[in-house]
């Protein structure tokens, strides 16, 4: 079973139709209803009238961003020997690379493996006096 479509502008027409023929058995004319709809219409856009559009804003000045500045740390660098797992075994202070070396050399004949040297980044602690 096909469904039929509907044609709505015909439908529309046999309203209208009918409308008439009410108008016509109440006595009211046309121009009546037109004049009562116009006037609907007019109330409802005199109660959307009373909004009134707000001016923008004046813009505000821009305030500079406040940036921290970051807290300095300082650091010294001392030499740090290593096993192959990569942990620290021994740390020497920065000058004296040789002897860090040196150690480095003398574990890996004692134990067989891998011994490395690599500076390490620490913070110094700064002492406070009260």
């Amino acid at each position: 079973m096909a469904r039929r479509t509907l044609n709505h502008k015909a439908l529309r027409a046999d309203f209208e139709a009918a409308e008439r023929k009410k108008q016509e058995a109440t006595g009211e004319t046309s121009d009546q209803t037109d004049e009562v709809e116009a006037g609907a219409d007019d109330a409802e856009a005199g109660e959307a009238a009373p909004k009134k559009k707000r001016k923008p804003a004046a813009p505000k000045e821009a305030r500079p961003k406040r940036t921290r500045t970051p807290k300095v740390v300082r650091q010294r660098v001392i030499w740090g020997v290593f096993n192959n797992s990569n942990a620290r075994v021994q740390t020497f202070p920065y000058p004296q690379k040789q002897e860090a070396d040196d150690y480095a050399k003398k574990m890996m004949a004692d134990k067989g493996t891998t011994f490395f040297v690599q500076p390490i980044k620490e913070p110094i602690e700064e002492k406070k006096d009260l």
